[in-house]
């Protein structure tokens, strides 16, 4: 994976749209596709939890023990929709998704794992004590006498990253509405160009 320190020429208007959609809890939501083993698309809600550090990477979380994390090391490659109500635009991105679970030998990236597990809620950080998710519904005490550390995040809590290589950026107001795609090319350089709705 490329840390690339250049800031992509897509993230200043979805900072703005982030801005200007924060009177909505559910702009930090967004949805992320991904492909079963079996080939089959899989679709499902996530919170974005920022960027890592100074590049593109947007980071999510996920349970080691879910159907995204295997699927996800079956087929790394994804496309996100994240939609801001206010504001009446669309980005899709697609790219490349890594798992930074307990056992990644990269110590930076363990350093944000720990980081991102300190900055989650409590309520959040509990999910990751309940039972196996996905797996017929346990009793209601598996739920209710969970406790997190939350200094150390447990075995099955893995930071999610997304190195993005195509953004589009759909503006729903205007007429006609305006509409640019980005594209990173190999040598890791962003180009911009405006295309029809």
């Amino acid at each position: 994976m490329n840390f690339e320190l250049l800031i992509a020429p897509w993230r200043s208007p979805l900072a703005r749209a982030l801005h200007r959609n924060r009177s909505q809890p559910y702009s930090r939501y967004f949805q992320l596709a991904t492909v079963q083993t079996d080939g089959r698309p899989a679709n499902r809600t996530v919170v974005f939890r920022g960027f890592l550090g100074d590049t593109n990477l947007l980071k999510m979380i996920t349970d080691t023990r879910s159907e995204k994390f295997d699927q996800i090391l079956h087929q790394p490659w994804t496309e996100v929709c994240w939609y801001f109500s206010v504001t009446r635009e669309q980005f899709r991105i697609a790219g490349e998704l890594s798992l930074i679970d307990a056992n990644h030998p990269d110590s930076g990236l363990q350093k944000a794992r720990q980081q991102t597990w300190q900055d989650l809620s409590d309520n959040a950080r509990v999910q990751f004590t309940w039972p196996h998710p996905g797996k017929p519904r346990a009793e209601q005490e598996a739920f209710s006498s969970s406790v997190a550390d939350p200094a150390h995040p447990p075995q099955n809590f893995c930071l999610l990253l997304l190195d993005p290589v195509q953004v589009d950026h759909l503006e729903l107001r205007g007429n006609p509405q305006n509409r640019w795609c980005y594209l990173r090319d190999n040598s890791h350089t962003w180009s911009t160009t405006a295309i029809n709705p």
